[in-house]
């Protein structure tokens, strides 16, 4: 599976995501993109799940007619999300394409 992080998902996480493919949209060089155009340029690209941390992106996205599965993160904190690594990292895995799912 090839995973998107956007800019607020902790980078500590990938770590726990092996063997997909997990990249930034900083590495991409997609930081300044808006929510809509960074779920575009990933469907394009093939990526197969988007890991954000925007809990508003369902408000503002038309999501029903997206390929691409959309986990969101509802605490960012690294820490946070550490001590819970086995029930986030089992969520994400479990995600897939058409997906809406919030840890």
């Amino acid at each position: 599976m090839k995973l998107l992080f956007d800019q607020g998902t902790p980078a500590p996480l990938r770590r726990y995501l092996h063997p997909h493919s997990v990249d930034t949209a900083a590495e991409l060089g997609w930081s300044r993109l808006e929510n809509g155009d960074l779920i575009s340029e990933a469907e394009a690209a093939g990526y197969d799940l988007l890991v954000t941390t925007d809990t508003n992106l369902r408000y503002q996205q038309n999501l029903g007619n997206r390929r691409i599965g959309i986990v969101v993160l509802r605490n960012s904190s690294w820490p946070f999300l550490k001590a819970r690594i086995a029930d986030v990292v089992a969520k994400i895995m479990s995600a897939s394409q058409e997906d809406y799912i919030e840890i």
